[in-house]
């Protein structure tokens, strides 16, 4: 069988970006710009992006483009003996993640409707509190539109690479950078934005501590999709004729540029209503919808920037559901889509579980719920010491091949090699090494 790759050099950009943007671009990010002081987290997160992010986003691409397989299969080829269970933990990773994923994805489906239907319009933050609180506590609405969004994703992915999720990617991702445009200019245009826009821009080195360092690694790794398979099984659809660093590079700056966006088309419009930047998770579902209901147009806007999150939470939920149908597809021989419909059935009863522990099922286990396990185990745990072991497999074991790889077979002249190789040996290991320290503590 002649495996799948992506038409053209646009479309893998347009899919690669789409995965590494998601909710820890649109959600996560400005809240933990809020909670780490600003301007000063931005530039410490911009220096891991350039310093970290982009070498192992070229390792991940370059061991999915060597070997033309998923995450076990690549490593099983590139490394044998026991290198495949790193490939598995991506795997299993991407398979966890999407599980409690495609809830909180669910919450932003029933937010545009919430928003359409004019029941966020109060502008008190206590108020819609309490309505997301009711809603998330729901033993059945959350778990319906969970439901109606893990069906997207597996629509899209049946589809295949060329048909289905490089096609949406061309058509979602334009949609995404428009809305978000739109929602930056609708930001800093209102009444006592410049206050937000320089918190935002400004550093203030006196809040600053060690960790605003690991915030803004976590964010700078977690941002990018590494350590979950995805941009190795993407890097497998890559002609080997690309030029992997440029267009690695390019998928990082879009990447970083929606989280930049989402900074500006967020912070100034929560100083412009007065309210904290620092509300946590809760910025977005709480904090927002009062800002949106306190400027002119508010629920016109909150519709746009729902919509946004969804599109940017498929475009990541995609590329996980990927991972796991590419290793059924690659090691068991299972068609698309049988392995789509049983990978997405099995994941979203597995979201089940992961919703009801907001709500009807709150048993805690060491003060955690279910679904504070699942994110804690994938991302704090199987994310970092999966991309821990890519840049090592890559910088040590790959090595010159590596380079020959992504030089196309030394056709391509890419500068600082050396260099690259150099921080995926020591820097980047570091860096992660602080990530899970800072994580078990």
């Amino acid at each position: 069988m002649t495996r799948e790759s992506w038409g053209t050099r646009f479309g893998f950009i347009m899919a690669t970006a789409g995965s590494a943007v998601g909710l820890g671009n649109i959600w996560r990010f400005p809240y933990t710009t809020g909670e780490e002081g600003g301007g000063a987290f931005l530039l410490i997160y911009l220096l891991f992006i350039m310093v970290f992010g982009l070498a192992v986003v070229m390792a991940e691409l370059v061991v999915g483009r060597m070997t033309q397989r998923n995450p076990v299969g690549a490593f099983k080829r590139l490394g044998g003996g026991q290198w495949p269970l790193v490939g598995m933990m991506g795997v299993v990773a991407g398979f966890v993640i999407l599980s409690f994923y495609i809830v909180v994805a669910g919450w932003t489906l029933a937010y545009v409707f919430l928003m359409a239907h004019g029941s966020l319009a109060d502008a008190s933050p206590a108020n819609l509190e309490q309505v997301f609180g009711e809603f998330i506590s729901n033993p059945i609405e959350p778990v319906l539109y969970a439901g109606i969004f893990m069906g997207l994703c597996a629509l899209v992915v049946a589809h295949g690479i060329g048909s289905g999720i490089e096609r949406a990617s061309k058509i979602f991702m334009p949609i995404l950078f428009l809305i978000l445009i739109v929602l930056v200019v609708r930001s800093i245009t209102l009444p006592g934005a410049e206050e937000g826009i320089r918190f935002f821009l400004i550093p203030d080195w006196d809040k600053v501590s060690t960790n605003t360092f690991t915030a803004a690694i976590g964010q700078a790794f977690f941002s990018l999709s590494l350590g979950m398979g995805a941009l190795i099984t993407y890097g497998s659809y890559m002609p080997k004729d690309h030029n992997l660093p440029a267009d690695a590079s390019m998928v990082v700056v879009l990447d970083t540029s929606v989280a930049i966006l989402a900074g500006f088309a967020i912070l100034p419009a929560v100083f412009a209503a007065g309210l904290s930047p620092g509300a946590g998770p809760g910025l977005t579902f709480i904090t927002l919808p009062a800002v949106f209901a306190a400027i002119p147009g508010g629920q016109f806007f909150g519709i746009l920037f729902f919509i946004l999150l969804a599109i940017a939470a498929l475009t990541s939920a995609v590329s996980l559901l990927e991972v796991v149908v590419a290793y059924f597809v690659d090691e068991h021989k299972m068609s698309r889509r049988k392995a789509t419909i049983m990978v997405s059935l099995i994941c979203f009863g597995l979201g089940i579980p992961s919703s009801l522990s907001l709500g009807v099922w709150d048993a805690k286990f060491m003060d955690k719920g279910f679904m504070d396990w699942m994110e804690y185990l994938s991302v704090n745990l199987m994310l970092p010491v999966g991309a821990l072991f890519t840049a090592l497999f890559v910088g040590w074991r790959l090595g010159p091949k590596a380079i020959k790889a992504i030089t196309n077979e030394g056709t391509l002249p890419v500068p600082a090699t050396g260099l690259w190789l150099f921080i995926l040996r020591y820097l980047a290991p570091l860096g992660i090494l602080w990530i899970l320290i800072s994580s078990l503590n």
